[in-house]
């Protein structure tokens, strides 16, 4: 891609730009994006190191490929701005929602499209990128594109009938493992640690024990009974968890989403 545009310049537009430059994934004069508050716009063009525009169709005009990465509900206010600019373009959509099989209907034609879902742990380079099998990407664009977002962590491709349980797991699956650490915390504190030693220790428990299955790809449930001792006072706390439905409370978790 000769140059990348964001149309939208949110939270993770933000934590994705910054990530491409950061890691020398893309050069920064490379990049441009346009949002509707130019004020906001501006501040995060000169801490982040991209190029701000002042309209959607002058982001359009300049950029090759294009980063859908708006609210979900404006897209369809962007497209019809946009019109016959798209035609020609790469367009990356990161908007939850907004799969190739929504978007083939609205979109002219002559656009190559790609669907993304990323996570929030991309902000620290640590996401989870997960590509919908099914795209009109060039070859050369696809590999280019998944190796630009490798930049802010894991690219999986998934085919498109999965990617609602991806998504599930891996979008709203860093809210629950917050919860994880909230409830940790709290009773370590319960017993005597400070607050923000608390989570600092569980954090990193939570990225070690990530880590560390990841790197060996040993099942979970092997690593988890290298820790427990007979009668230790591991296994203990692992039979409280069964006792009150750990297991079952996570895939209800997951149920909850699906079957809404």
């Amino acid at each position: 891609m000769e140059k990348l545009g964001f149309i939208g310049m949110g939270n993770m537009a933000q934590a994705l730009a910054a990530g491409f430059i950061n890691a020398g994934a893309i050069a920064q004069e490379k990049v441009y994006a346009f949002a509707p508050n130019q004020e906001k716009l501006a501040k995060n063009a000169a801490a982040i190191g991209f190029t701000a525009v002042k309209t959607v169709q002058e982001l359009a005009d300049t950029c090759d490929t294009l980063v859908m990465a708006c609210k979900p509900y404006q897209i369809e206010s962007v497209l019809t701005e946009l019109g016959d600019k798209l035609k020609g373009k790469a367009l990356i959509s990161i908007a939850a929602g907004w799969d190739f099989a929504r978007y083939e209907s609205v979109l002219p034609a002559g656009v190559r499209l790609q669907f993304i879902m990323p996570n929030t742990p991309a902000m620290v380079g640590e996401g989870v990128l997960l590509f919908e099998e099914r795209n009109t990407l060039t070859p050369e664009e696809h590999a280019e594109t998944k190796k630009l977002f490798a930049a802010v962590g894991l690219v999986q491709e998934l085919p498109s009938h999965l990617m609602g349980i991806g998504g599930t797991v891996t979008g709203c699956g860093p809210a629950f493992v917050d919860l994880f650490i909230e409830a940790y915390g709290d009773a370590a504190v319960k017993y005597g640690l400070k607050r923000e030693d608390a989570y600092k220790l569980i954090s990193q428990m939570v990225l070690g024990s990530a880590k560390l299955q990841l790197s060996t790809g040993t099942h979970p449930g092997v690593l988890k009974d290298n820790v427990c001792s007979p009668a230790g006072t591991t296994i203990r706390g692992v039979t409280a968890l069964e006792e009150y439905g750990l297991r079952n409370a996570c895939i209800k978790s997951v149920d909850a989403i699906m079957n809404k």
